[in-house]
């Protein structure tokens, strides 16, 4: 049998020769995981040809903790620390995630090497059978609709004060078995490119649009985390950076990081980029919705490709490293997501989340 570690260090320079093996980690056990690293995979073998590719099924604390909110766990790794211990060990390459699942900061010696072209970021809502071809606005008072999410349950409660929000947990098959065979939940919100990369768009109801609810940072982008000093590795997985969503998700992810923001508060973005300029819009709430701040600015990010190597070469920006991203269009989306943040918090945007973050572990 071949050494497959030892194939997976061989040189790109040497693949003619031979077929090196790169490992490909699966973030869960989970069915939509396993649809995303297959299509992050599938793109790399259209790139490499002559590579292979084995993908390696682990889970993670946040697939296994399934009937306590994401919110209440209070673990900020919680969907990545068993795949970066793999990483560290050598026993993988490269790791699959949902990009709205990392920290701002990753743990040293650890790097996004790619982000995926986004897919929609949207929210959508899928309706119990029984109110198919409704809307939010066109449920009956007091229907019940089932949210894993803190940012979404206080938009929706302020725009759609009629109705109930309750926790739902549970991946997407479970979710939405839990709605279609009970009478729990007249409707639940989930990511429309969760359903969208299940092949289930026929289950959404309504797209919630920016003005309805702003989405999660990073929502919608997959990205592949490897080690911060493996070029070889990093090189390869940069071809599947999108400079668009690149920019889009440094602004955000500045932005969550400079509020000192996650899952237990309640904060939420918007972006565009169009003509060389990106848009940032980006809010906090309090966990009812009826406390807010929100705010848009915009920056240019027309900058052209500099083909110099240099020490900041591989320059992290809030845990992304792509060399192939204008530098300076990076820093622009970063101070823009810095500067944005800064806004809210000079007009209080510390307070509603303190209040939030001690309100939902009280709870």
């Amino acid at each position: 049998m071949p050494d497959h570690r030892r194939m997976a260090k061989s040189s790109l320079a040497t693949v003619w020769m031979m077929c090196s093996l790169y490992r490909a980690l699966l973030s869960a056990l989970l069915q939509l995981a396993r649809i995303q690293t297959d299509s992050v995979v599938e793109m790399l073998r259209e790139l490499y040809p002559n590579l292979c590719f084995e993908i390696v099924a682990m889970s993670t604390t946040g697939d296994k903790i399934l009937d306590t909110a994401l919110s209440k766990i209070g673990e900020k790794s919680l969907f990545t620390k068993e795949l970066e211990n793999a990483l560290e060990r050598n026993e993988v390459d490269l790791v699959v995630h949902s990009l709205k699942d990392l920290p701002t900061s990753l743990p040293p010696g650890f790097t996004i090497g790619a982000v995926c072209k986004r897919e929609n970021p949207l929210d959508a809502v899928v309706f119990h059978p029984k109110n198919c071809g409704k809307t939010l606005s066109l449920l009956p008072e007091k229907s019940v609709i089932g949210t894993s999410s803190l940012r979404r349950a206080a938009q929706l409660k302020k725009k759609f004060p009629q109705l109930e929000f309750r926790d739902i947990r549970g991946n997407l098959n479970t979710r939405l078995k839990k709605l279609d065979e009970k009478e729990d939940f007249s409707a639940i919100i989930l990511a429309a490119a969760g359903l969208k990369r299940m092949g289930w768009e026929n289950r959404i109801g309504q797209l919630l649009s920016p003005e309805d609810c702003l989405y999660a940072v990073g929502q919608g982008a997959l990205a592949v985390e490897v080690r911060a000093k493996d070029q070889e590795i990093l090189n390869m997985v940069s071809a599947l950076h999108d400079a668009d969503t690149v920019l889009r998700c440094i602004a955000e992810r500045a932005f969550m990081k400079r509020l000192e923001g996650g899952c237990s508060v309640p904060v939420a973005v918007n972006t565009t980029l169009k003509d060389g300029q990106l848009y940032l819009t980006g809010a906090v709430y309090s966990l009812d919705g009826s406390d807010s701040l929100k705010e848009t600015m915009q920056t240019s990010v027309n900058y052209p490709q500099q083909n110099e190597d240099g020490p900041d070469d591989n320059v992290q920006r809030v845990g992304i490293t792509a060399k192939n991203v204008p530098g300076q269009a990076q820093e622009a989306a970063e101070n823009l997501g810095v500067e944005l943040a800064s806004l809210l918090l000079s007009k209080g945007a510390k307070h509603i989340l303190s209040v939030a973050r001690q309100l939902n572990d009280a709870r």
